[in-house]
């Protein structure tokens, strides 16, 4: 190709950029994508997700939409099927031309999409506590990082307030985020000098039911005289069987706590509760909190579900914070562009549920208050313990040596998600 048909070709393709950018700016909608299993085993969180992401919609359509727009979501359901999700990305960024995607629950689902999201530059708002380890440019992590769930709770448990348990089951659902939270949480507890053989590790499938067997192992390990927490990362509908044999094989929360990191209200509506009374979650948002922003959140839920014993949980919380976070962002650019959106992201503020405020940080996380619920009988969460200020999620682990020195900064002209030298080295 010659320079002439080169220089052509490329004055050709920015004026069809141009054109379509026109096009789409002049169009009175703004669509959002919401990416959340509606069938399948992560139903029975993920629905919930998307019914939230549409009263925002709707409660910002009744205010007069956005930039003198009304906002449309656009609903896919990637049926908890891991391909499948990045497939849906694709479609919503390239054929429905979303300005922005709020969705997915487990990290497999966010590894699939992330490529997808980085390789046609859309925005993803992620709601759910993870594992860490990762800070892309396309992504704003609005759940918890290791630091601000997963090591809070064992800090906790192992306190003289939380029973100073001296042994550790680590029991999860077989993917990214549980083995992943598992090696922190390993590498953590050995640092406090907890031996090898008083760590016990466990994974079962997506959806699994058949619990009598793993129950027994952990009763059995629980035998040996030293206090014993179960940490729970089991994700989805395995949760109801799991909870269900813990009851039948007489695990009490009094000698066997267990600590979920991905189990609150909206799971707990479908199990039997009398049973787990004691056991504990910890998130960084429950319903039971009171203030005058949550008692307004759950009545804006009751009101857009039509159901009053329909439940808020903490992913409900992170998506809020998230949209709303979006929006100022939006407002503040005078545009939906990625590129403005996301520098007008950082430091956004909201008065979260809560009780505290949410801030966005330029590593694409949220600085969160950390609360550890004990389960109530009538599925609800008597908030234990709270830091007394929110803490900043760290992107990469400072337990795992791999990431020492790890630094996420997306503020120019830094921009890096995975550096190890001194800020701003690069530019003195």
């Amino acid at each position: 190709m010659t320079r002439r048909a080169a220089l052509a070709g490329a004055t050709a393709l920015v004026t069809a950029l141009s054109l379509t950018n026109y096009a789409r700016a002049a169009d009175d909608t703004i669509k959002i994508g919401v990416l959340h299993s509606l069938s399948g085993t992560m139903a029975i969180s993920e629905t919930t997700l998307k019914d939230t992401v549409l009263m925002m919609v709707d409660d910002l359509n009744k205010k007069g939409g956005l930039l003198g727009k009304k906002v449309e979501a656009v609903v896919v359901d990637p049926a908890s099927n891991w391909p499948l999700f990045a497939e849906k990305a694709r479609e919503l960024i390239s054929k429905d031309h979303v300005a922005v995607v709020f969705g997915c629950w487990t990290s497999v689902s966010r590894k699939s999409v992330l490529p997808v999201f980085e390789e046609l530059n859309g925005l993803l708002f992620y709601p759910v506590q993870y594992e860490g380890e990762e800070s892309s440019n396309n992504v704003f992590y609005t759940g918890a990082a290791p630091n601000q769930q997963a090591i809070p709770a064992v800090e906790y448990l192992m306190s003289k307030e939380g029973g100073e348990v001296k042994r550790w089951v680590l029991e999860g659902t077989d993917y990214v985020y549980p083995r992943t939270t598992n090696k922190i949480l390993e590498a953590f507890l050995k640092s406090k000098g907890v031996p090898a053989e008083d760590i016990k590790v466990n994974y079962t499938p997506f959806g699994f039911s058949d619990w009598q067997t793993e129950v027994a192992d952990i009763k059995k390990f629980a035998s040996a005289g030293k206090k014993t927490a179960v940490v729970s990362t089991v994700n989805g509908d395995a949760n109801v069987p799991f909870y269900k044999e813990l009851a039948n094989q007489g695990i009490k929360a009094t000698d066997t706590p267990v600590v979920a990191f991905s189990v609150g209200e909206e799971e707990l509506a479908g199990i039997d509760t009398k049973n787990l009374v004691g056991h504990l979650a910890a998130w960084n948002y429950f319903e039971s909190v009171k203030n005058s922003t949550n008692d307004a959140f759950i009545k804006k839920w009751h009101a857009f579900i039509k159901n009053d014993k329909r439940v808020t949980n903490d992913p409900m919380e992170a998506t809020y914070i998230g949209f709303k976070m979006w929006t100022q962002a939006v407002l503040q650019a005078g545009t939906t562009d990625v590129y403005a959106v996301r520098q007008a992201m950082y430091g956004q503020k909201v008065q979260a549920p809560s009780g505290f405020t949410a801030v966005m940080n330029t590593n694409h996380h949220l600085s969160k208050p950390v609360m550890i619920g004990e389960i109530q009988a009538n599925g609800q969460f008597d908030v234990v313990w709270q830091t007394k200020a929110p803490i900043k999620a760290d992107a990469w682990s400072p337990y795992l040596a791999e990431d020492k020195g790890k630094v996420a900064d997306w503020t120019f002209p830094w921009a890096c998600g995975n550096c190890t030298a001194p800020k701003y080295a690069a530019f003195e």
